[in-house]
């Protein structure tokens, strides 16, 4: 396919790149060696991120080299990384969205391009074959914008075998994977590393340490640490990231007896694909404590979160909110009412990316009087608001003026997180909150989402994350295609029962 047959070694030195006001990668240097697994890891905006899109020609690094097989190379564009056998599937999904699984796949496959016209059926063929033989399943014909975001993430991860990764690159792999998944992957990726050689970024300490045989630690976008995973636990590895011990967040308060925040009645709701992606649905929260609803990504947690929020029609049933009733209401209406959201597509609907953190900060309050009089905009104040959300919430960026889509996938949702939980809401509807978030970032957002349970604040917490919903969460909702298969106490939650309830097999009542 390329120059090189085989990819025994890559390895780049003294990585430098600067935007402006952030030097992003700080004279980096490190090597991966033939079928060797390297996690990276480090904090929101460590420069991970940055440094991999450097060895797969998407940035140009301002000074140092990079080596393949001890041949120095330089990648102009992703074309030219492809050529040589590299491979990346990137946290934010390169893909397009009205456009079918197939179809994206097709885009970057030259050899089934045949008098300037692609092959598809030969595409068809190979995405097949993949699949089978990787256990990835991904149906060819489906719009990428109908997928869920696991989904996604499995469209890109053949996408990227299809073209033929002899080195593979994965950032944040197994965010948007249930526990069983996540298993799979790693067990899949083991097996892959036998024919290749892989990078893979990750918050997920556990994951770092089944799948690994080295670490390499950013810290501010310089190696701080490099060593081998099976000498350290995955508690030494946080304190040599964070510089500090981290410790977990528990809720430990007694069952809630809060009144009713939000009632949840046979609500039923289509997906982009026009099924009914939540079939008579019931749920409820009430005032002062977390709900936790645990599943495989794609059985109706994006269209229940978008129903409650006002931004997907329901088809019946009811959703109250305080006893009122808001099925179908506008968003406007919802937010006016106390609601508080924040996203799984966070690119999509947390921020708009091309305008400023200060200008994503204002989006629901900018006609406020806190923040305007007579519709003009109180600046000053505006300013000391997002500079002190840019504190509080550790959100890492030069200034507020730069474009909130230009920050790591962390600090944007450290910016959904700041706006969202200092507006005060009367419940909060809470998708994957820590996707994409280091562990001590994590942390602080767990402590924020206990703090507002403690002042009487309903969360809805959806999340694949089962550790995350079992540490936090007062009840545990498991939903499968679309219903609610069961309702646990948090201390009649395990990993082993909630993954059996997530796999759609119902408890004898």
């Amino acid at each position: 396919m390329g120059r090189f047959n085989e990819i025994k070694e890559l390895r780049v030195e003294n990585i430098v790149k600067r935007f402006p006001g952030v030097l992003a990668t700080d004279h980096v240097s490190l090597t991966v060696g033939e079928h060797e697994i390297l996690a990276l890891v480090g904090e929101n905006g460590a420069g991970k991120t940055t440094l991999m899109n450097i060895i797969m020609g998407l940035y140009q690094s301002d000074e140092g080299s990079m080596y393949i097989n001890g041949e120095e190379v330089r990648f102009r564009s992703p074309n030219d990384a492809f050529d040589c056998g590299i491979g990346m599937v990137h946290q934010q999904y390169m893909l397009v969205p009205n456009m079918t699984v197939l179809e994206n796949i097709a885009l970057g496959m030259k050899e089934c391009q045949k008098f300037a016209k692609v092959d598809l059926a030969s595409v068809r063929k190979k995405v097949t074959e993949i699949s089978t033989k990787y256990g990835l399943k991904v149906d060819p014909d489906a719009y990428i914008w109908q997928l869920a975001v696991g989904e996604q993430q499995r469209v890109e991860l053949v996408k990227t075998l299809c073209l033929g990764a002899k080195f593979l690159i994965l950032d944040e792999p197994t965010s948007a994977l249930t526990p069983q998944e996540t298993d799979e992957l790693i067990a899949l990726l083991s097996r892959m590393s036998k024919e290749l050689s892989i990078i893979f970024i990750s918050h997920k300490l556990n994951e770092v340490k089944a799948l690994s045989q080295k670490v390499c630690i950013l810290r501010h976008g310089a190696v701080v640490f490099e060593g081998n995973t099976k000498d350290y636990t995955p508690k030494e590895i946080a304190a040599l990231m964070t510089g500090h011990e981290v410790e977990t967040s528990a809720n430990t308060e007694e069952p809630c007896e809060g009144k009713p925040a939000l009632e949840i009645r046979d609500l039923c709701v289509k997906s982009d694909r026009d099924f009914l992606a939540l079939d008579h649905f019931n749920l409820d929260v009430r005032q002062g404590e977390i709900v936790g609803l645990a599943g495989v990504s794609g059985n109706g947690q994006r269209e229940l979160a978008q129903a409650i929020n006002g931004l997907r029609r329901v088809e019946s049933g009811s959703i109250r909110f305080f006893g009122t009733e808001i099925s179908n209401m506008t968003p406007r209406q919802v937010i006016d009412l106390g609601m508080g959201y924040i996203p799984e597509e966070r690119n999509i609907e947390g921020i708009v990316p091309s305008m400023s953190i200060k200008e994503n900060m204002l989006l629901k309050d900018n006609e406020t009087e806190r923040f305007s009089k007579n519709h003009i905009l109180k600046n000053k104040v505006i300013e000391k608001y997002t500079d002190d959300m840019r504190e509080k919430f550790d959100i890492r960026s030069p200034n507020m003026f730069i474009a909130a889509g230009s920050l790591s996938g962390g600090n944007i949702q450290k910016v959904i997180l700041a706006r969202e939980i200092d507006r005060n809401p009367k419940f909060l509807v809470c998708v994957y909150p820590i996707r994409g978030l280091d562990m001590g970032a994590a942390e602080f957002i767990h402590k924020q989402l206990l703090a507002l349970r403690n002042r009487g604040v309903g969360i809805l917490l959806i999340s694949e994350e089962l550790e995350e919903i079992m540490n936090l969460s007062d009840r545990i909702a498991v939903i499968c295609k679309g219903q609610n298969q069961k309702v646990l106490m948090r201390d009649e939650a395990s990993t082993a029962r909630l993954g059996i309830l997530m796999a759609g097999v119902k408890e004898d009542e």
